[in-house]
């Protein structure tokens, strides 16, 4: 009987040795198996492009392989509320652009975009290129704008989704300049570019990186840009402010983020890789010739970024009336 006392102390003494040999060996290094890159649009646009190449760079850094998943569909929101509901283990991230301060005006999200999120980097930023389909018969925006007026409600417009940015950037122009289109959504840049090259819509607010190339070889035809200044990569293009659609201006960024609740640690290492990446020689010059420029703030700056445009756009749409079909 006394030995009871013995053994039940023993036991005591394993079981906390275990705890403390448990407790010294080192958490795995980040990141040790694949990471998902989430992209809320179909592949081809400009938001695709640039997941590409995040996810290339960080391959290459962490030796890991991230995985780009599209998932297309609600103007950005189906594949932003995916990423959202992820594990806040570093291991799911969303590369989205500007649609997802949009979103929130037009649809009623499953989560906060502004606070359930953990904001990891900006990446880019450019402009829009509006193009219309070479058959149009308009050569200047000024041209269009009187050929939509002769023909109200028959000319088409693209976008990459009802709700998202590429959606609203055109209903400003129509607001401003007066005119009635037909929209017709598409699940991406990618897919609206082929149809308004094949002429089955007339009128693109596109993104720069997919959509010159197309202009440059004929398929398009580029009438303005939608920053205040002209780009370096199409410099004969004029503003949508200088073309005569005074004050408007629409800038287009992709940035990454992931679900509430990824560790600062994690949060931090990424934001270091894809800033180291970015911000370079090699990627500026490579970025000129799409149109855009890398641009990595800080993590802080970021969620600053997107609470503030969340609130912008909000205050737009409700301004001008703006409605989903």
């Amino acid at each position: 009987m006394r030995l009871l006392p013995s053994l039940v102390a023993l036991h005591a003494i394993f079981a906390a040795c275990v705890l403390c040999a448990h407790a010294a060996q080192p958490l795995a290094p980040y990141p040790n198996k694949p990471i998902r890159m989430i992209v809320p649009f179909a592949a081809g646009g400009g938001t695709d492009i640039i997941a590409r190449i995040a996810a290339q760079k960080l391959t290459d850094a962490w030796g890991q392989q991230v995985i780009v998943d599209n998932r297309p569909g609600a103007g950005g929101v189906i594949g932003a509320e995916l990423g959202a509901r992820a594990a806040p283990d570093g291991y799911t991230y969303t590369l989205m652009g500007s649609s997802y301060t949009v979103n929130p005006s037009f649809y009623k999200l499953s989560f906060d975009p502004v606070n359930d999120i953990t904001a990891i980097a900006q990446i880019s930023q450019g402009p829009f290129i509006v193009v219309l389909n070479p058959n149009v018969a308009a050569r200047t925006v000024k041209e269009f704008i009187a050929l939509a007026k002769a023909k109200p409600g028959q000319l088409s417009f693209a976008s990459s989704g009802a709700g998202s940015i590429t959606h609203l950037a055109s209903e400003i122009f129509l607001t401003m300049a007066g005119l009635k289109m037909i929209h017709v959504p598409y699940k991406g840049t990618g897919p609206a570019l082929v149809d308004t090259i094949a002429g089955q819509v007339a009128l693109l607010f596109g993104d720069a990186p997919p959509t010159i190339p197309h202009v440059k070889g004929g398929r398009l035809r580029g009438i303005a840009v939608t920053t205040r200044e002209r780009i370096a990569a199409a410099p004969d293009i004029p503003t949508l402010h200088e073309a005569g659609v005074a004050g408007y201006e629409v800038l287009l960024w992709q940035g990454m983020i992931g679900p509430k609740g990824v560790p600062n640690a994690i949060a931090d290492k990424a934001h270091a890789e894809l800033a180291r990446a970015f911000r370079n020689k090699e990627m500026t010059d490579r970025f000129a010739g799409d149109g855009i420029v890398p641009s990595v703030a800080t993590r802080e700056q970021f969620a600053a970024r997107i609470r503030d445009e969340t609130a912008l756009w909000r205050k737009t749409v409700q301004q001008a009336g703006i409605k989903l079909e």
